[in-house]
C-alpha cells in the first residue's frame, strides 16, 4: 500500500476542509494505507511543509482545501513525477471541478489508492506555475475585492465582487500577442486558461483543455456597465463566446501587456503586474484521476 500525505488547509472552505481531510484518512487507513497529515497555519507554512515533503519523495500528495493549497503544491511538484490528487474542500474549487477527486470521503480514498493518473500541462508564467486561468483585469480586480471580503458568502462571493467592482471599473488599453498573433484593444479583460473555469465555475473559457498543450485566451473588449451586466450571467453557460466583443485565441506563447494599474491573478492566487509571458508546459504534473 502507497503512503499517502495529506495537505490540509484548516480554515478552507468555513473549516469544512479540517473535517473531510480526518474522514479521508481514518478511510485511507481502513484501507492499510500510511497516511500523513500536514496542516500548515499559513500560506509560507504550507509553503515550507510541501517542498519537505516533496523532498521524502512520497507515493502520492493529496490537498484538502482549496485552488490556492493546489496553486501552492502545484510549485513543488510539477517536473517530478509525484503524483498530485485534488479534493476540493474550499470556496470556488474550479480546479477540482477540472480535475479533481470525489469529495466524499469513500469514494475519494477508493481512488486515491487505485492509482489511475494522467500527465496534464501547467502554463508557466512569472517565475510559477498555474494549472486553471490566469485573469487580468475587471476579474483580477474581482479577486482583490473578494479576498478582503470580511465574511465569506461562499459561492456567491464572485458575484458579488463583480457587482462591487463594476462601479469603478475603468477598461483598460491590451496588446496581446498568441504565437505571434496580435491583438491591440481597449477592454474588459483577458484570460488565458488551461482549463474551464474561475470564479467558482464560471465558464470563461469553455473549449480549453488541459492536456491538449495549448491555451485558450479570451479577450473582452470595452462595453458599457449595463450591458457588461446584461451579459454577464452567460459565462455561466459559456455562451458569452458568441458575442461581438470577445475574442477567443489559441497557442502555446502567450505575452501580454496592458497600460493600467492591474495585477493578474491565477488559479486564484495573487500573481504579478504585466507585462507577463504565459508558456504551456505540456505534461508536465501527473495528476490522480478517479477512472
Amino acid at each position: 500500500m502507497p503512503t499517502v500525505t495529506l495537505l490540509v488547509n484548516p480554515a478552507s472552505g468555513r473549516r469544512r476542509a479540517a473535517v473531510v481531510a480526518s474522514a479521508l484518512r481514518e478511510r485511507l487507513r481502513a484501507r492499510g494505507a500510511q497516511v500523513r497529515l500536514l496542516m500548515g497555519e499559513s500560506a509560507g507554512d504550507s509553503a515550507r511543509l510541501v517542498d519537505q515533503l516533496v523532498a521524502q519523495r512520497p507515493d502520492v500528495l493529496v490537498t484538502v482545501g482549496g485552488d490556492g493549497l493546489v496553486h501552492l503544491a502545484l510549485q513543488a511538484v510539477v517536473g517530478t513525477d509525484i503524483p498530485l490528487g485534488v479534493v476540493g474542500a474550499g470556496t470556488g474549487n474550479d480546479i477540482a471541478r477540472e480535475l479533481g477527486l470525489p469529495r466524499a470521503p469513500d469514494a475519494a480514498a477508493q481512488a486515491i489508492l487505485a492509482g489511475h493518473t494522467r500527465q496534464v500541462d501547467t502554463v508557466h508564467v512569472a517565475g510559477r506555475h498555474y494549472l486553471s486561468v490566469l485573469a487580468c483585469g475587471f476579474d483580477s480586480r474581482v479577486n482583490e475585492r473578494v479576498n478582503r471580503f470580511r465574511r465569506s458568502l461562499g459561492r456567491l462571493d464572485y458575484v458579488a465582487g463583480v457587482l462591487a467592482e463594476l462601479g469603478a471599473f475603468t477598461p483598460l488599453d491590451y496588446t496581446v500577442d498568441v504565437d505571434g498573433q496580435r491583438v491591440q484593444t481597449t477592454g474588459m479583460l483577458v484570460a488565458v486558461a488551461n482549463t474551464r473555469c474561475y470564479g467558482g465555475g464560471m465558464l470563461i473559457c469553455p473549449q480549453a483543455r488541459p492536456d491538449d498543450g495549448l491555451l485558450d485566451v479570451i479577450v473582452v473588449r470595452e462595453v458599457g456597465r449595463l450591458r457588461f451586466l446584461r451579459l454577464f450571467p452567460r459565462v455561466f453557460t459559456g455562451s458569452h463566446l458568441e458575442l461581438p466583443e470577445v475574442t477567443v485565441l489559441r497557442g502555446r506563447h502567450v505575452s501580454l501587456s496592458v497600460a493600467g494599474d492591474v495585477v493578474a491573478h491565477a488559479d486564484g492566487e495573487r500573481l504579478a503586474a504585466p507585462p507577463l509571458v504565459c508558456e504551456v508546459r505540456p505534461g508536465s504534473v501527473r495528476m490522480v484521476t478517479d477512472h
